[in-house]
């Protein structure tokens, strides 16, 4: 789609829509990923040896981390929205 021909709002809402697009493709690719690593770990690992130990949590929770600030991003909040508030909070002070 072109996004030469859009009002400045609906390329705002493009722009929204391509980040919420973005997390839900990065959110399918950490769950799969993560399922295969700990069904590797759960089916090849000796629990005599490494206690058991679960590798993979590693991996879950450094990726989830990136992948929650993806969702706050998505989702919660907008830099755009951000910026127009202090914009009218500078203008508003003058």
């Amino acid at each position: 789609m072109e996004n030469n021909n859009l009002s400045n709002e609906e390329k705002a809402l493009w722009k929204k829509a391509k980040r919420r697009a973005m997390f839900k493709k990065q959110l399918f690719t950490y769950l799969i990923i993560n399922v295969f690593l700990w069904l590797i770990w759960a089916f090849s690992s000796d629990q005599s040896t490494t206690m058991g130990f679960p590798w993979p949590a590693f991996v879950s929770l450094g990726w989830g981390i990136g992948l929650a600030f993806s969702f706050y991003s998505a989702y919660v909040s907008s830099g755009d929205d951000m910026t127009e508030k202090e914009f009218q909070k500078l203008k508003n002070k003058q």
